[in-house]
């Protein structure tokens, strides 16, 4: 990319007389820690792919300062790799602002260090609940657990689903997504028959979803980490009959990703979820950012995408109403209760929590014109996270 030099004027004395001569404004230095290789090197590649289409679309320059990016690899669910990764960019690289970090438990170890150098923290996916409250410097444009297991509980009770089962993988995503449903569910007027928490990594959920299987619910609320894990899951619910006995599959819409449709397949048909973004979101802004990211990149855009571009998005919003001014105060202030027309909907910084407020969209998992397609069919509007509503 080639950069718009923006110039500034300084006095220079030459012989007494003050001459004015232009100097370059200095770059904005965004550093990224991303897991760019190891297991979830996707989240990291589909982060920075729309940070990219962001720039690409609305050009490298805010505020007269050139944006220049720096990733630093995080290799995965790594905390003390993260840290010393953000270390590195806050004192070798001298970066303005740090964003990316795709996973919880890399979002915490570096939160101290962001609160330390009262340097604005950027995250753009991970999910637990608590991560705003870890620094006074970070703002989220991803998303909470929270918010989509308290629509799909929503959902399931208006739509004469009263009993469930909860099963979720033994992580703080997990069980932020557990509490939260059956604290919705029960306080509805749901049951919940039965719980369990499962290995992080397990190939194989048969055992467990045989506890579903004797407990006979009307539906399985289920967290697991999107991917191969979920994939997994699937395949045991469709093996061991559940589908057959009634009993509906939902939860978060992470678990129907984008680009874990065509591993998934057939298995995961007619999977009830609530999220805050499909590419089949049907809305002016989303068709060019889909338009815009096929163009650039061979793969599908997902959630993770729409994070990173909306990361920009919003660095771009603040520095415009701050007149450049990256630092971390003057940035939290300015991301307060900012507004802004996303690819997923209307969206808004909460300005006491410093998350996200967006729509939650019921959709369902169905094939259209031959492809898999999470289709939106009912709409929870301005869902803040209520993880942390008194």
């Amino acid at each position: 990319m080639k950069l718009r030099t923006i110039l500034g004027v300084a006095a220079l004395s030459i012989g007494g007389v003050a001459l004015a001569l232009p100097v370059q404004a200095k770059d904005l230095k965004i550093g990224l820690v991303l897991s760019v290789s190891g297991p979830y090197a996707d989240y990291g590649k589909q982060i920075q792919n729309g940070i990219e289409t962001f720039i690409a679309q609305h050009g490298d320059t805010v505020a007269g300062r050139k944006v220049t990016l720096i990733v630093k690899d995080d290799t995965g669910i790594a905390p003390a790799v993260a840290k010393r990764q953000a270390q590195e960019l806050l004192i070798k690289d001298k970066v303005d602002i740090l964003a990316g970090f795709d996973l919880t438990p890399n979002a915490f170890s570096v939160a101290p260090l962001a609160t330390e150098a009262k340097v604005p923290m950027i995250v753009m996916n991970a999910a637990t609940s608590s991560i705003t409250e870890k620094s006074p410097y970070i703002v989220r444009v991803s998303m909470t657990l929270p918010q989509s297991s308290w629509a799909i509980a929503q959902w399931a009770v208006k739509n004469d689903i009263r009993s469930a089962y909860i099963l979720v993988a033994d992580y703080g995503p997990g069980h932020d997504a557990q509490e939260q449903f059956k604290k919705t569910f029960t306080e509805l007027g749901g049951k919940v028959v039965g719980e369990v928490r499962t290995p992080v990594n397990t190939p194989d959920y048969a055992p467990f979803l045989q506890r579903v299987k004797d407990s006979r619910p009307d539906a399985l609320f289920f967290f697991v980490p999107p991917g191969s894990s979920m994939v997994a899951l699937a395949k045991n619910f469709r093996e061991m009959g559940l589908d057959k006995l009634g009993i509906k599959e939902m939860g978060p819409g992470d678990m129907t990703d984008e680009n874990s449709l065509p591993a998934l397949g057939d298995n995961a048909l007619g999977m009830i979820t609530a999220f805050h973004y499909s590419t089949a979101h049907d809305s002016p802004a989303n068709k060019a950012f889909v338009a815009a990211y096929a163009k650039a990149h061979r793969d599908s855009a997902n959630f993770m995408s729409v994070g990173g571009y909306d990361g920009m998005q919003l660095i771009y919003k603040v520095l415009e109403k701050t007149g450049g001014d990256a630092s971390g105060d003057a940035f939290i202030a300015a991301a307060r209760g900012l507004k802004w027309e996303s690819p997923r909907g209307p969206v808004q910084i909460d300005p006491d929590t410093r998350d996200i407020i967006q729509n939650e969209y019921i959709r369902r998992l169905e094939r259209v014109d031959g492809e898999l397609r999470n289709v939106e069919f009912a709409t929870f509007e301005a869902v803040k996270d209520p993880g942390k509503q008194k």
